[in-house]
Protein backbone atom coordinates (compact mmCIF):
# COMPACT_ATOMS: atom_id res chain seq x y z
CA UNK A 1 0.00 0.00 0.00
CA UNK A 2 3.18 2.26 0.60
CA UNK A 3 2.77 3.17 -3.03
CA UNK A 4 -0.37 4.76 -3.27
CA UNK A 5 0.45 6.44 -0.17
CA UNK A 6 3.30 7.87 -2.12
CA UNK A 7 0.93 8.15 -5.16
CA UNK A 8 -1.71 10.01 -2.86
CA UNK A 9 0.80 12.65 -1.56
CA UNK A 10 2.67 13.83 -4.69
CA UNK A 11 0.00 13.32 -7.26
CA UNK A 12 -2.80 14.75 -5.24
CA UNK A 13 -0.55 17.67 -3.58
CA UNK A 14 0.22 19.72 -6.90
CA UNK A 15 -3.36 18.55 -8.33
CA UNK A 16 -4.86 20.42 -5.04
CA UNK A 17 -2.22 23.26 -5.16
CA UNK A 18 -3.15 23.78 -9.12
CA UNK A 19 -6.71 23.14 -7.83
CA UNK A 20 -6.92 26.07 -5.45
CA UNK A 21 -4.51 28.29 -7.28
CA UNK A 22 -7.33 28.34 -10.34
CA UNK A 23 -9.71 28.88 -7.68
CA UNK A 24 -7.85 32.10 -6.35
CA UNK A 25 -7.27 33.45 -10.03
CA UNK A 26 -10.30 32.75 -11.64
CA UNK A 27 -12.57 34.63 -8.26
CA UNK A 28 -10.15 37.55 -7.75
CA UNK A 29 -8.80 38.02 -11.63
CA UNK A 30 -11.37 36.04 -14.22
CA UNK A 31 -10.40 37.72 -17.48
CA UNK A 32 -6.33 37.09 -16.51
CA UNK A 33 -7.19 33.50 -15.71
CA UNK A 34 -9.74 33.13 -18.80
CA UNK A 35 -6.68 34.52 -21.02
CA UNK A 36 -4.27 31.86 -19.79
CA UNK A 37 -6.99 28.80 -19.91
CA UNK A 38 -7.28 29.91 -23.66
CA UNK A 39 -4.22 31.30 -24.41
CA UNK A 40 -3.60 30.15 -28.35
CA UNK A 41 0.23 28.61 -28.72
CA UNK A 42 -0.70 28.56 -32.76
CA UNK A 43 -3.41 28.18 -34.94
CA UNK A 44 -4.15 26.32 -38.04
CA UNK A 45 -1.95 22.97 -37.33
CA UNK A 46 -3.45 19.71 -37.70
CA UNK A 47 -4.19 19.25 -33.87
CA UNK A 48 -6.37 20.98 -31.70
CA UNK A 49 -9.82 22.52 -31.05
CA UNK A 50 -11.81 23.11 -33.84
CA UNK A 51 -12.75 26.83 -34.28
CA UNK A 52 -15.05 28.72 -36.58
CA UNK A 53 -14.56 32.10 -37.66
CA UNK A 54 -17.98 32.81 -38.36
CA UNK A 55 -17.68 33.07 -41.94
CA UNK A 56 -18.17 29.56 -42.73
CA UNK A 57 -13.73 28.84 -42.28
CA UNK A 58 -12.81 26.26 -40.18
CA UNK A 59 -9.64 25.45 -38.92
CA UNK A 60 -8.16 24.38 -35.16
CA UNK A 61 -6.49 26.35 -32.71
CA UNK A 62 -4.03 24.77 -30.30
CA UNK A 63 -4.49 26.16 -26.54
CA UNK A 64 -2.61 25.56 -23.17
CA UNK A 65 -6.36 23.71 -22.88
CA UNK A 66 -6.41 21.71 -25.39
CA UNK A 67 -2.15 20.93 -24.33
CA UNK A 68 -3.39 19.88 -21.29
CA UNK A 69 -6.54 18.19 -21.23
CA UNK A 70 -6.28 16.28 -24.72
CA UNK A 71 -2.42 15.89 -25.53
CA UNK A 72 -0.57 15.48 -21.45
CA UNK A 73 -3.88 14.29 -19.49
CA UNK A 74 -2.81 10.90 -22.10
CA UNK A 75 -0.65 10.21 -19.52
CA UNK A 76 -2.59 10.25 -16.83
CA UNK A 77 -4.58 8.04 -18.43
CA UNK A 78 -2.59 5.83 -19.43
CA UNK A 79 -0.76 5.31 -16.18
CA UNK A 80 -4.43 4.28 -14.79
CA UNK A 81 -4.96 2.19 -17.99
CA UNK A 82 -1.67 0.32 -17.28
CA UNK A 83 -3.74 -0.66 -13.90
CA UNK A 84 -7.03 -1.67 -15.34
CA UNK A 85 -4.96 -3.66 -17.84
CA UNK A 86 -3.03 -5.95 -15.44
CA UNK A 87 -6.13 -6.08 -13.65
CA UNK A 88 -8.10 -7.71 -16.21
CA UNK A 89 -5.67 -9.16 -18.03
CA UNK A 90 -3.43 -11.03 -16.08
CA UNK A 91 -4.20 -14.41 -14.85
CA UNK A 92 -3.92 -13.67 -11.08
CA UNK A 93 -5.33 -10.18 -11.82
CA UNK A 94 -7.34 -8.33 -8.85
CA UNK A 95 -10.27 -7.61 -11.53
CA UNK A 96 -10.53 -11.19 -12.42
CA UNK A 97 -12.44 -14.36 -10.28
CA UNK A 98 -14.67 -14.34 -7.73
CA UNK A 99 -13.00 -12.59 -5.44
CA UNK A 100 -13.81 -9.01 -8.20
CA UNK A 101 -17.31 -10.23 -8.50
CA UNK A 102 -18.92 -8.27 -5.28
CA UNK A 103 -16.51 -5.03 -6.07
CA UNK A 104 -17.46 -4.97 -9.54
CA UNK A 105 -21.40 -5.64 -9.26
CA UNK A 106 -21.15 -2.70 -6.78
CA UNK A 107 -19.58 -0.61 -8.95
CA UNK A 108 -22.54 -1.02 -11.05
CA UNK A 109 -24.43 0.51 -8.56
CA UNK A 110 -22.21 3.22 -8.45
CA UNK A 111 -22.51 3.93 -11.27
CA UNK A 112 -26.32 3.27 -11.56
CA UNK A 113 -27.21 5.44 -8.77
CA UNK A 114 -26.05 8.79 -10.09
CA UNK A 115 -27.06 8.67 -13.14
CA UNK A 116 -30.64 7.79 -11.63
CA UNK A 117 -30.18 10.64 -9.18
CA UNK A 118 -28.97 13.07 -12.00
CA UNK A 119 -31.17 12.29 -14.33
CA UNK A 120 -34.45 12.41 -12.06
CA UNK A 121 -33.14 15.83 -10.73
CA UNK A 122 -32.85 17.08 -14.17
CA UNK A 123 -36.24 16.26 -15.15
CA UNK A 124 -37.53 17.78 -11.65
CA UNK A 125 -36.04 20.98 -11.83
CA UNK A 126 -37.27 21.01 -15.75
CA UNK A 127 -33.30 21.43 -17.21
CA UNK A 128 -33.37 17.68 -18.37
CA UNK A 129 -32.63 19.21 -21.89
CA UNK A 130 -30.00 21.59 -20.75
CA UNK A 131 -28.34 19.12 -17.99
CA UNK A 132 -28.91 15.48 -19.45
CA UNK A 133 -25.40 15.54 -21.79
CA UNK A 134 -23.75 15.70 -17.87
CA UNK A 135 -25.28 12.55 -16.73
CA UNK A 136 -21.76 10.60 -16.81
CA UNK A 137 -20.30 13.78 -14.35
CA UNK A 138 -21.00 11.77 -11.04
CA UNK A 139 -20.23 8.37 -12.12
CA UNK A 140 -16.67 9.08 -10.85
CA UNK A 141 -14.56 8.02 -8.13
CA UNK A 142 -11.30 9.82 -7.79
CA UNK A 143 -8.71 6.59 -7.01
CA UNK A 144 -6.66 9.06 -5.21
CA UNK A 145 -8.63 11.32 -3.15
CA UNK A 146 -10.70 8.13 -1.66
CA UNK A 147 -7.79 5.92 -0.94
CA UNK A 148 -6.48 8.79 1.71
CA UNK A 149 -9.98 9.21 3.35
CA UNK A 150 -10.51 5.53 3.24
CA UNK A 151 -7.37 5.06 5.31
CA UNK A 152 -8.67 7.75 7.53
CA UNK A 153 -12.60 6.17 8.07
CA UNK A 154 -11.86 2.85 8.06
CA UNK A 155 -7.54 2.20 9.05
CA UNK A 156 -5.04 1.50 6.97
CA UNK A 157 -5.62 -3.03 7.44
CA UNK A 158 -9.34 -2.67 6.79
CA UNK A 159 -10.58 -5.10 4.57
CA UNK A 160 -12.90 -2.14 2.93
CA UNK A 161 -9.80 -0.30 1.82
CA UNK A 162 -8.69 -2.79 -0.99
CA UNK A 163 -12.42 -3.54 -1.95
CA UNK A 164 -12.59 0.48 -2.36
CA UNK A 165 -9.61 0.17 -4.48
CA UNK A 166 -10.86 -2.52 -6.82
CA UNK A 167 -14.10 -0.53 -7.18
CA UNK A 168 -12.43 2.76 -7.87
CA UNK A 169 -10.25 1.10 -10.43
CA UNK A 170 -13.63 -0.59 -12.46
CA UNK A 171 -15.02 2.69 -11.98
CA UNK A 172 -12.36 4.13 -13.71
CA UNK A 173 -12.40 1.72 -16.67
CA UNK A 174 -15.93 2.16 -17.40
CA UNK A 175 -15.89 5.85 -17.34
CA UNK A 176 -13.24 5.49 -20.06
CA UNK A 177 -15.84 3.44 -21.89
CA UNK A 178 -17.85 6.20 -21.29
CA UNK A 179 -15.87 9.19 -22.77
CA UNK A 180 -14.85 6.88 -25.79
CA UNK A 181 -18.57 6.11 -26.72
CA UNK A 182 -20.73 8.80 -25.20
CA UNK A 183 -18.60 12.05 -25.36
CA UNK A 184 -17.47 12.50 -29.24
CA UNK A 185 -14.83 15.34 -29.62
CA UNK A 186 -16.42 16.15 -32.86
CA UNK A 187 -17.66 14.21 -36.19
CA UNK A 188 -17.09 10.79 -35.73
CA UNK A 189 -14.73 9.14 -38.15
CA UNK A 190 -14.10 5.76 -36.82
CA UNK A 191 -12.27 4.56 -39.58
CA UNK A 192 -9.10 6.20 -38.43
CA UNK A 193 -9.68 3.95 -34.97
CA UNK A 194 -7.95 0.99 -37.74
CA UNK A 195 -4.59 3.03 -37.35
CA UNK A 196 -4.37 2.93 -33.70
CA UNK A 197 -4.96 -0.85 -33.91
CA UNK A 198 -2.79 -0.81 -36.70
CA UNK A 199 0.00 1.03 -34.50
CA UNK A 200 -0.43 -1.23 -31.65
CA UNK A 201 -0.18 -4.55 -33.95
CA UNK A 202 2.75 -3.58 -35.07
CA UNK A 203 4.74 -2.11 -32.63
CA UNK A 204 3.80 -5.10 -31.05
CA UNK A 205 4.94 -7.98 -33.28
CA UNK A 206 7.63 -5.74 -34.29
CA UNK A 207 9.09 -4.70 -31.02
CA UNK A 208 7.74 -7.48 -28.76
CA UNK A 209 6.57 -10.58 -30.09
CA UNK A 210 9.65 -10.84 -32.98
CA UNK A 211 12.41 -10.54 -30.72
CA UNK A 212 11.11 -12.83 -28.33
CA UNK A 213 10.22 -15.43 -31.12
CA UNK A 214 14.30 -14.80 -32.14
CA UNK A 215 15.25 -15.90 -28.91
CA UNK A 216 13.90 -18.77 -28.32
CA UNK A 217 16.09 -21.47 -26.80
CA UNK A 218 18.58 -18.80 -26.11
CA UNK A 219 19.39 -18.40 -22.23
CA UNK A 220 20.65 -15.09 -22.80
CA UNK A 221 17.68 -13.71 -24.94
CA UNK A 222 20.10 -11.20 -27.18
CA UNK A 223 17.57 -9.64 -29.51
CA UNK A 224 15.13 -9.08 -26.57
CA UNK A 225 17.81 -7.16 -24.38
CA UNK A 226 19.08 -5.39 -27.41
CA UNK A 227 15.65 -4.05 -28.61
CA UNK A 228 15.39 -3.07 -24.58
CA UNK A 229 18.54 -1.55 -23.99
CA UNK A 230 18.51 0.24 -26.96
CA UNK A 231 15.54 1.39 -28.37
CA UNK A 232 13.77 0.84 -24.80
CA UNK A 233 9.92 2.46 -24.94
CA UNK A 234 10.82 4.96 -27.44
CA UNK A 235 8.96 2.42 -29.90
CA UNK A 236 5.79 2.53 -28.07
CA UNK A 237 6.26 6.44 -27.60
CA UNK A 238 5.59 6.54 -31.49
CA UNK A 239 3.24 3.91 -31.92
CA UNK A 240 1.67 5.90 -28.88
CA UNK A 241 2.25 9.65 -30.86
CA UNK A 242 0.10 7.79 -34.04
CA UNK A 243 -2.64 6.34 -31.91
CA UNK A 244 -2.99 9.77 -29.94
CA UNK A 245 -3.22 11.38 -33.25
CA UNK A 246 -5.79 8.57 -34.54
CA UNK A 247 -7.99 9.22 -31.56
CA UNK A 248 -7.88 12.49 -32.53
CA UNK A 249 -9.28 12.60 -35.97
CA UNK A 250 -11.84 9.95 -35.18
CA UNK A 251 -13.36 12.30 -33.23
CA UNK A 252 -12.62 10.27 -30.05
CA UNK A 253 -11.08 11.98 -26.76
CA UNK A 254 -7.48 11.79 -27.39
CA UNK A 255 -6.66 11.93 -24.26
CA UNK A 256 -7.67 8.06 -24.64
CA UNK A 257 -5.00 7.79 -27.49
CA UNK A 258 -2.45 5.89 -25.37
CA UNK A 259 -4.38 3.38 -24.08
CA UNK A 260 -4.45 0.39 -27.26
CA UNK A 261 -0.71 0.53 -26.97
CA UNK A 262 -0.66 -0.32 -22.98
CA UNK A 263 -1.20 -4.25 -24.04
CA UNK A 264 1.25 -4.15 -27.07
CA UNK A 265 3.95 -3.21 -24.18
CA UNK A 266 6.37 -6.21 -22.61
CA UNK A 267 4.73 -6.80 -19.25
CA UNK A 268 5.48 -8.77 -16.24
CA UNK A 269 2.90 -11.96 -15.75
CA UNK A 270 2.29 -11.07 -11.89
CA UNK A 271 0.03 -8.74 -10.97
CA UNK A 272 0.82 -7.66 -7.35
CA UNK A 273 -2.26 -5.67 -6.82
CA UNK A 274 -3.29 -1.98 -8.30
CA UNK A 275 -1.14 0.28 -7.22
CA UNK A 276 0.92 -2.12 -5.36
CA UNK A 277 4.35 -1.31 -3.90
CA UNK A 278 6.13 -4.58 -5.24
CA UNK A 279 5.68 -3.45 -8.66
CA UNK A 280 8.72 -1.20 -7.95
CA UNK A 281 11.16 -3.98 -8.35
CA UNK A 282 9.32 -5.30 -11.68
CA UNK A 283 12.03 -4.71 -14.40
CA UNK A 284 9.29 -5.39 -17.53
CA UNK A 285 9.00 -2.38 -19.50
CA UNK A 286 5.61 -1.51 -18.83
CA UNK A 287 6.12 -0.97 -15.27
CA UNK A 288 9.81 0.78 -15.62
CA UNK A 289 7.60 3.19 -18.79
CA UNK A 290 4.99 3.89 -15.15
CA UNK A 291 7.71 4.41 -13.01
CA UNK A 292 9.27 7.41 -15.26
CA UNK A 293 6.43 8.86 -16.31
CA UNK A 294 5.44 9.30 -12.35
CA UNK A 295 7.07 12.59 -12.11
CA UNK A 296 5.95 13.95 -15.03
CA UNK A 297 2.03 12.89 -14.35
CA UNK A 298 2.45 14.78 -11.30
CA UNK A 299 3.07 18.55 -12.74
CA UNK A 300 0.72 17.64 -15.87
CA UNK A 301 -2.17 16.92 -12.65
CA UNK A 302 -0.91 20.10 -11.32
CA UNK A 303 -1.65 21.65 -14.96
CA UNK A 304 -5.49 20.05 -14.67
CA UNK A 305 -5.95 21.49 -11.79
CA UNK A 306 -4.97 24.79 -12.98
CA UNK A 307 -6.72 24.51 -16.21
CA UNK A 308 -9.80 23.07 -15.22
CA UNK A 309 -10.85 24.48 -11.38
CA UNK A 310 -11.52 27.91 -11.86
CA UNK A 311 -14.65 28.60 -11.34
CA UNK A 312 -16.21 31.28 -9.80
CA UNK A 313 -17.83 31.03 -6.44
CA UNK A 314 -21.00 32.71 -7.99
CA UNK A 315 -21.41 29.57 -10.70
CA UNK A 316 -23.56 27.39 -8.29
CA UNK A 317 -26.40 26.62 -10.55
CA UNK A 318 -28.59 23.63 -11.41
CA UNK A 319 -25.84 21.36 -12.43
CA UNK A 320 -24.07 22.03 -9.02
CA UNK A 321 -27.37 20.39 -7.22
CA UNK A 322 -27.40 17.89 -9.64
CA UNK A 323 -23.77 16.58 -10.04
CA UNK A 324 -23.62 16.83 -5.68
CA UNK A 325 -27.00 14.91 -5.65
CA UNK A 326 -25.49 12.21 -7.85
CA UNK A 327 -22.64 11.51 -6.08
CA UNK A 328 -23.24 12.36 -2.04
CA UNK A 329 -26.81 10.41 -2.66
CA UNK A 330 -26.73 8.11 -5.52
CA UNK A 331 -23.26 6.38 -5.19
CA UNK A 332 -23.62 5.56 -1.80
CA UNK A 333 -27.22 4.06 -2.38
CA UNK A 334 -26.11 2.61 -5.47
CA UNK A 335 -22.88 0.74 -3.99
CA UNK A 336 -24.47 -0.34 -1.05
CA UNK A 337 -27.67 -1.55 -2.48
CA UNK A 338 -26.34 -3.53 -5.57
CA UNK A 339 -22.94 -4.87 -3.02
CA UNK A 340 -25.86 -5.87 -0.56
CA UNK A 341 -27.03 -7.62 -3.75
CA UNK A 342 -24.17 -9.87 -4.86
CA UNK A 343 -22.85 -10.37 -1.24
CA UNK A 344 -26.19 -11.34 0.29
CA UNK A 345 -29.08 -12.56 -2.34
CA UNK A 346 -25.77 -13.97 -5.13
CA UNK A 347 -24.16 -15.22 -1.94
CA UNK A 348 -20.85 -13.85 -3.22
CA UNK A 349 -19.87 -12.76 0.48
CA UNK A 350 -17.83 -9.82 1.02
CA UNK A 351 -14.07 -9.50 2.47
CA UNK A 352 -13.66 -11.19 5.81
CA UNK A 353 -13.40 -8.23 8.23
CA UNK A 354 -15.99 -6.29 6.56
CA UNK A 355 -19.57 -5.66 7.78
CA UNK A 356 -22.33 -4.66 5.02
CA UNK A 357 -23.06 -1.36 6.49
CA UNK A 358 -19.92 -1.16 5.46
CA UNK A 359 -20.74 -0.78 1.98
CA UNK A 360 -22.87 2.06 2.42
CA UNK A 361 -19.55 4.12 4.42
CA UNK A 362 -17.46 2.99 1.33
CA UNK A 363 -19.89 4.53 -1.02
CA UNK A 364 -19.56 8.02 0.91
CA UNK A 365 -16.00 7.27 0.30
CA UNK A 366 -16.63 6.80 -3.25
CA UNK A 367 -18.61 9.99 -3.70
CA UNK A 368 -15.43 12.04 -3.98
CA UNK A 369 -15.55 12.32 -8.15
CA UNK A 370 -13.05 15.59 -8.05
CA UNK A 371 -10.18 14.70 -10.99
CA UNK A 372 -12.43 12.90 -13.28
CA UNK A 373 -15.67 14.52 -12.49
CA UNK A 374 -13.73 17.56 -13.60
CA UNK A 375 -12.50 16.11 -16.90
CA UNK A 376 -16.29 14.38 -17.81
CA UNK A 377 -17.55 18.19 -17.16
CA UNK A 378 -15.36 20.01 -19.17
CA UNK A 379 -16.26 17.64 -22.06
CA UNK A 380 -19.77 17.20 -21.31
CA UNK A 381 -21.18 21.06 -21.78
CA UNK A 382 -19.70 23.47 -23.92
CA UNK A 383 -17.27 26.80 -21.83
CA UNK A 384 -19.83 28.85 -20.31
CA UNK A 385 -22.28 28.73 -17.15
CA UNK A 386 -23.31 25.20 -17.47
CA UNK A 387 -20.14 24.17 -17.21
CA UNK A 388 -18.49 25.73 -14.88
CA UNK A 389 -21.84 24.88 -12.13
CA UNK A 390 -20.94 21.51 -12.98
CA UNK A 391 -17.82 22.14 -12.32
CA UNK A 392 -18.63 23.57 -8.58
CA UNK A 393 -20.36 20.33 -8.20
CA UNK A 394 -17.42 18.01 -8.95
CA UNK A 395 -15.36 20.28 -6.65
CA UNK A 396 -17.70 20.15 -3.38
CA UNK A 397 -17.57 16.72 -3.56
CA UNK A 398 -14.63 17.04 -1.23
CA UNK A 399 -17.33 17.32 1.10
CA UNK A 400 -17.94 13.16 1.20
CA UNK A 401 -15.04 13.35 2.76
CA UNK A 402 -16.59 14.48 6.03
CA UNK A 403 -19.68 12.85 5.20
CA UNK A 404 -17.69 9.49 4.99
CA UNK A 405 -16.30 10.04 8.27
CA UNK A 406 -18.86 10.85 10.18
CA UNK A 407 -20.81 7.56 8.75
CA UNK A 408 -17.74 5.67 9.61
CA UNK A 409 -18.02 6.61 13.23
CA UNK A 410 -21.64 6.40 13.19
CA UNK A 411 -21.58 2.37 12.04
CA UNK A 412 -18.05 1.98 13.77
CA UNK A 413 -16.24 1.11 10.71
CA UNK A 414 -13.14 1.56 12.15
CA UNK A 415 -13.45 -0.70 14.72
CA UNK A 416 -14.62 -3.12 12.67
CA UNK A 417 -10.89 -3.33 11.44
CA UNK A 418 -9.40 -3.98 14.84
CA UNK A 419 -11.60 -6.66 15.66
CA UNK A 420 -11.25 -8.35 12.13
CA UNK A 421 -15.08 -9.14 12.37
CA UNK A 422 -15.67 -11.94 10.16
CA UNK A 423 -18.38 -11.16 7.21
CA UNK A 424 -21.70 -12.41 8.24
CA UNK A 425 -25.20 -11.86 7.51
CA UNK A 426 -25.63 -8.46 9.11
CA UNK A 427 -28.52 -6.85 7.20
CA UNK A 428 -29.61 -3.10 7.18
CA UNK A 429 -28.30 0.12 8.15
CA UNK A 430 -28.48 -0.10 11.53
CA UNK A 431 -25.81 1.54 13.06
CA UNK A 432 -23.88 -0.80 15.58
CA UNK A 433 -24.45 -0.94 18.90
Amino acid sequence: MSKIWDFVEEYSILLIAGALTALFWANTSPESYHHLVHFELFHGGPIGHLHDDGHGHVSRSFTLHFLVNDLLMAFFFAVAGKEVWEAVALKNGSLRGKKALTPLIATAGGMIGPVTIYLLGAFAVGKFAILANGWAIPTATDIAFSYLIGRIVFGAGHPAVGFLLLLAIADDAVGLVILAIFYPQGELAPEWLLVSIAAAVLVYLLFNKLPRRMDRGKQDRPNSTWVRKKLSWWPYLIAGAVSWFAFHKAGIHPALGLLPIIPAMPHADVDYGIFAAEEVHQNDLLNVSEHSLKRPVEFILFGFGLMNAGVEFSSVGAATTMVLAGLLIGKPLGIWLMGSFAAKTLKLGLPEGMKQSDLFVLGCVAAIGFTVSLFVASVAFPAGAVQDAAKMGALLSFGAAGMSIVAGILFKSKQGADTKTAAGPETGLEPAE
